[in-house]
């Protein structure tokens, strides 16, 4: 009864450890990050404010025409595929 316990609580406690994740890494042959922020800067953006490797596309936020807003870019050529108000 004693080694069922025990067993059962080693199971509980590994399976509410933190999981870390790995941050996207930017492919060999995407657009450099400061290539994409100066894009952005010409699309409008006047503030970048965080802009990461997400799922295969550059993801951020930043400031377009005084509002927060969320975007995607290709990673190869920076074009704008979506963006929303954050």
């Amino acid at each position: 009864m004693i080694k069922r316990t025990i067993l059962a609580l080693v199971l509980a406690l590994g399976a509410s450890a933190p999981v870390t994740a790995m941050a996207d890494q930017p492919g060999p042959d995407w657009m450099p990050v400061e290539q994409v922020k100066a894009k952005l800067l010409s699309s409008g953006y006047t503030s970048i404010t965080k802009i990461e490797a997400d799922d295969g596309h550059w993801d951020g936020e930043g400031i377009k025409n005084g509002q927060k807003m969320k975007f995607e870019l290709d990673p190869k050529t920076g074009e704008i595929l979506g963006e929303a108000p954050h």
